[in-house]
C-alpha cells in the first residue's frame, strides 16, 4: 500500500490514478492528521509526501516517521515545488529516499516509485551493532555513542557513519558514498559529502579524527588517522 500526502486534490488524484493503473494500491490524504490516523491502522510500504501541507509540513512528518520504530524504515519520496539545492538537501538529510520537483511527468513519477520500492525490498541485512574504537552504533536502538556518551546525529550523518563503520580501513570513493548515502551519482553535489563529514567529525569529537580525507578520492575510517596519520 502506498500513501499519498498531498493537499492539492487534482495532484493527489492524478498520482493515485497513476499508481493504481500500474497495479499499486494507493490511498490519498490531504493533511497530516488524516495520514497519521491511517498509519496507526496500517503502516504503508511507501509514502509520497508533499512538503507544503495545511497542518504539519512534509519535513515534520518525515522527522516523525524516522523517529518511530514502526515507520523508521518506510521509504519516503518527497514532492515539492521548491527546487533549490538547500531544500533538496534538507529533505534527504532528514531521511527522504528520493525527491520529485513539481511539475513532473507521470512516467518519471512511476519510475521513481518503482526504483525506491525495489531498493527497499532488496536492501541487505546489516549488523545490528557496529563499533570502531570508542565509537559504537546500535542499529536496533538507532543510537550512537562515543566512550559511552550519546551523540545526536541527523539521519544522513547516521547513514554516513554507518557506511564508514561497515568498511573500516577501506577507502570509500566519493561516487560510492554519494550512491550509498544519497542514492545519486551526481558528483556536482559532492560538496554535500564534505559538509556532512565535517559536522560528523565535530559531533564525534576526538573520535572523529579517525575519518580521514584521501586526497582526490574520498574518505576512510582509519585507526592510523586517529593516531595522527591523516592522508589529507
Amino acid at each position: 500500500m502506498i500513501y499519498i500526502v498531498e493537499d492539492d486534490a487534482s495532484i493527489r488524484e492524478l498520482e493515485q490514478y497513476a499508481l493504481q493503473t500500474n497495479n499499486y494500491q494507493a490511498r490519498g490524504f490531504e493533511d497530516g492528521r488524516s495520514f497519521w490516523a491511517a498509519v496507526r491502522a496500517a503502516v504503508p510500504d511507501l509514502v509520497i509526501l508533499d512538503v507544503m501541507l495545511p497542518d504539519e509540513d512534509g519535513y515534520q512528518i518525515l522527522a516523525r516517521l524516522r523517529e518511530d520504530a514502526a515507520t523508521r524504515h518506510v521509504p519516503v519520496i518527497m514532492v515539492t515545488a521548491k527546487t533549490s539545492e538547500i531544500d533538496v538537501v534538507k529533505g534527504l538529510d532528514k531521511g527522504a529516499d528520493d525527491y520529485l520537483c513539481k511539475p513532473f511527468g507521470i512516467m518519471e513519477f512511476i519510475s521513481r516509485v518503482k526504483a525506491v520500492l525495489r531498493r527497499a525490498q532488496s536492501a541487505p541485512g546489516a549488523p545490528a551493532a557496529l563499533r570502531f574504537g570508542p565509537i559504537a552504533l546500535d542499529d536496533v536502538a538507532r543510537t550512537v555513542t562515543v566512550n559511552g556518551e550519546p551523540v545526536e546525529l541527523t539521519f544522513k550523518e547516521y547513514a554516513l557513519l554507518h557506511l564508514f563503520l561497515e568498511h573500516p580501513e577501506e577507502v570509500l570513493a566519493r561516487e560510492r558514498i554519494m550512491k550509498a548515502v544519497w542514492d545519486t551519482d551526481d558528483l556536482l553535489e559532492s560538496r554535500t559529502i564534505d559538509m556532512h563529514v565535517r559536522t560528523l567529525r565535530q559531533k564525534l569529537g576526538e573520535a572523529g579524527e579517525a575519518i580521514c580525507t584521501v586526497r582526490k578520492v574520498g574518505y576512510k575510517l582509519s585507526a592510523r588517522a586517529a593516531e595522527g596519520g591523516d592522508e589529507t
